[in-house]
């Protein structure tokens, strides 16, 4: 049986709407860019240890004439193509994987091990299509590269490490990422997602929610297991907590207001025969303003220390915030803009919208949310999210209706989690090529590139980024 990812450098009637809507000269880009993908796939690096990734994709821009900075805030890659004066946008995509095992099947799934967090080997996989993003984003930086003529400014182009932690964007940010190439006046980025390849789709307001993560730690006397009496058992003050965080969310939170609390993981030490004197569960945040999250925060920690409080021999608590985020909300100007370059280039029927979803990131740091970090309040952001289910997956997928199937397929962070290869690189690369041009154009379309293609217009509503 064939599926959309048994030969992912084929085009099939299923899919060939979308080639009737691509950009010109993308089908001699597609090969290579496939080949990168598969290639990411097959080596995914956990958050922080992205070396082959980022030497592969820094290498790439290099190629195409780019000017590259390497080892930015760990493995970062930054690359700059001046092309006379103009405005400065910037692509930006992630190098990181997850510490997941690859359960899709097929022929280039990742069979890589690497040492986690405490040392032991765990399996690692593009569950989250980073290596899409940077594939898409390197076929598109190529495609603009080769037509110089077509545009005018500063393109750039960012790999960002340790997206899953939370940690990379602010780590390229304090090794001086905007001090060390042009600072943009837009930031875009994408995110695949489990709905069908070959569209894309714009929220109308938060994309992402924000987040904190916070690690509680309860310390106290432990003992042998035969005589609980006598400790003050952290671990059960930390399960007590467990059980009561779902009322933070269904008790004190205004039904209107989302907001997803969830109790990640809970570590002692490992032995039967003794209680431990230490419990430290993670637990995570996630809502659409400053203030719930703030308020979300503080009621972790007041349930944490009252639970720990209620007990004959109390726990003492702590509790860090370990990572933070802020809400992903594009800017309106720049979504409207970008949102009308894609209707141009796929058709109005490929555009859709994006309700709120509750995973987060850091890309607001590298625009003008990250001003405390770079000290450029003006930067704006484009974020739209690109789909990666093709026609097989969907149709296999369980149900009668698209609500039935939406549930059924796998999620990002799914060990079966896969983009139909072709379609999603060339929706992924064409969407960033005309976002970006919709700022470095003129946006005429009888203008023609190096290459001699027409530059393909970015609709006549658009409005300038």
């Amino acid at each position: 049986m064939t599926s959309d990812h048994d030969r992912p450098g084929t085009t099939t009637g299923s899919d060939r709407s979308v080639h009737e809507h691509a950009l010109p000269g993308l089908n001699t880009l597609l090969p290579s860019a496939t080949e990168l993908y598969l290639d990411l796939h097959r080596h995914p690096e956990l958050s922080g240890a992205e070396r082959r990734t980022a030497a592969r994709f820094a290498d790439w821009l290099e190629t195409d004439g780019f000017r590259v900075l390497r080892g930015l805030g760990g493995h970062g890659v930054a690359a700059e193509l001046t092309n006379g004066d103009g405005p400065a946008v910037l692509l930006r995509a992630e190098l990181d994987a997850l510490p997941v095992a690859e359960r899709t099947g097929v022929p280039y799934a990742s069979t890589v091990t690497a040492p986690g967090p405490d040392g032991q080997p765990v399996p690692v996989m593009h569950a989250c299509g980073h290596d899409a993003h940077l594939a898409c984003a390197a076929a598109a930086a190529r495609w603009l590269a080769a037509r110089r003529d077509g545009w005018r400014g500063t393109l750039l182009v960012v790999g960002q490490p340790a997206e899953e932690t939370l940690s990379g964007a602010r780590a390229m940010l304090e090794d001086g990422l905007y001090d060390r190439i042009t600072p943009p006046d837009v930031v875009l980025a994408q995110h695949t997602a489990s709905f069908p390849a070959g569209m894309v789709a714009h929220a109308d307001g938060p994309v992402l929610a924000g987040s904190r993560t916070l690690e509680v730690c309860f310390e106290g006397d432990g003992g042998h297991s035969a005589a609980p009496h006598l400790t003050a058992d952290p671990l059960l003050a930390a399960a007590g907590v467990v059980t009561r965080l779902s009322a933070v969310a269904a008790r004190e939170t205004d039904p209107a207001e989302r907001l997803v609390v969830t109790a990640s993981s809970l570590r002692t030490a490992d032995t039967g025969n003794v209680i431990a004197s230490r419990a430290v569960l993670r637990v995570t945040v996630r809502a659409f303003s400053e203030a719930a999250l703030d308020r979300a925060a503080s009621a972790v920690e007041r349930v944490a220390r009252a639970e720990a409080s209620s007990a004959a021999l109390p726990p003492g608590v702590t509790v860090t915030e370990s990572s933070r985020s802020a809400v992903t909300l594009a800017d309106p100007d720049v979504t409207t803009a970008i949102r009308s370059a894609h209707v141009a280039a796929f058709g109005a029927a490929r555009v859709t919208g994006w309700p709120a979803t509750s995973a987060t990131e850091d890309f607001p740091l590298l625009t003008g949310a990250g001003a405390h970090l770079h000290g450029r309040a003006g930067i704006r952001g484009g974020y739209w999210m690109l789909g990666a289910v093709g026609p097989a997956q969907w149709a296999a997928a369980p149900g009668t209706g698209a609500a039935e199937k939406f549930r059924g397929l796998p999620g990002n962070h799914s060990s079966r989690y896969l983009p139909s290869v072709r379609l999603t690189l060339e929706t992924g690369t064409t969407a960033l090529v005309t976002a970006a041009l919709a700022r470095l154009t003129a946006r005429s379309s009888n203008r023609r590139g190096a290459s001699g293609d027409p530059i393909p217009s970015s609709g006549s509503n658009a409005r300038p980024l």
